[in-house]
C-alpha cells in the first residue's frame, strides 16, 4: 500500500510506517508548561539559578513531552544543547515550556524554552533554550516507532524545518563520542 496519509475531518492524520498506521500528532499535544519560583537554596554563589538545577528541570519537562507524544516508555538519549542566555535570579520565576519539535523513526527531539519573569516588574526574557533527544521503548526495552510530529505555529514550524539538520549533526557528534570513548580508560586514577 505504500506510504499513505488518511484524513478524517482534518482532525486525524495517519501515516503508514512498516505496515503499521500511526496517528500523527501536533506539537501542542506534547506541550508541557511548568513554572516555579527561584528560592535561596536554588542559587549559586553569584545569586543566580544553579545550572545543574535548571538542567534537571529541563530534563524533567522534556521527558514528559516525549512520553505524551509516544505514549510509551522513553529514555533520554542525549542532551544536545543547553544554551544559557540570561541569568535567572531570586527575583525571578522560571517557566519551562517543552514540546516535541521533530521526530525520527523511534527518536524525538524535544525543545525546551526557559522564560524568566521578574516578579516585580513583570518583564519576561528568554533565559535559556535546550534540545534533548529521547528514544521510545516498547515493553521489552527495544526502540519502537513514534508518530510523526505536525508543527502548527511559526515557532514550531521553524524548529521542525531545521530539525533534520540538527539530527544529522547529532549523529556525527555521537560517532565522534564513540571514537573518543575507545581512547578513554576505566583504570582507577588513584
Amino acid at each position: 500500500m505504500g506510504n499513505y496519509e488518511y484524513h478524517y475531518n482534518n482532525l486525524f492524520i495517519y501515516t503508514r510506517l512498516g505496515g503499521t498506521f500511526l496517528k500523527k500528532k501536533c506539537s501542542k499535544e506534547s506541550r508541557v508548561i511548568r513554572t516555579s519560583r527561584v528560592f535561596p537554596n536554588d542559587v549559586n554563589n553569584h545569586n543566580t539559578l544553579f545550572g545543574g538545577k535548571l538542567m534537571s528541570d529541563v530534563d524533567m519537562a522534556a521527558s514528559i513531552s516525549a512520553a505524551r507524544h509516544a505514549r510509551c516508555g522513553c529514555v533520554t538519549a542525549s542532551t544536545d544543547s543547553v544554551d544559557f542566555l540570561s541569568p535567572i535570579t531570586l527575583s525571578d520565576s522560571v517557566c519551562f515550556e517543552s514540546y516535541v519539535s521533530w521526530t525520527g523513526k523511534s527518536s524525538m527531539e524535544v525543545f525546551v524554552k526557559i522564560i524568566a519573569e521578574n516578579l516585580r516588574s513583570g518583564n519576561r526574557r528568554i533565559a535559556a533554550t535546550a534540545f534533548l533527544t529521547f528514544v521510545s521503548l516498547d515493553d521489552n526495552g527495544k526502540a519502537t516507532k513514534v508518530p510523526q510530529v505536525v508543527p502548527e505555529t511559526v515557532e514550531e514550524m521553524k524548529l521542525f524545518e531545521t530539525g533534520e539538520e540538527r539530527a544529522r549533526e547529532r549523529k556525527k557528534r555521537r560517532l565522534k563520542s564513540k571514537e573518543l570513548a575507545d581512547y578513554l580508560t576505566t583504570d582507577k586514577p588513584w
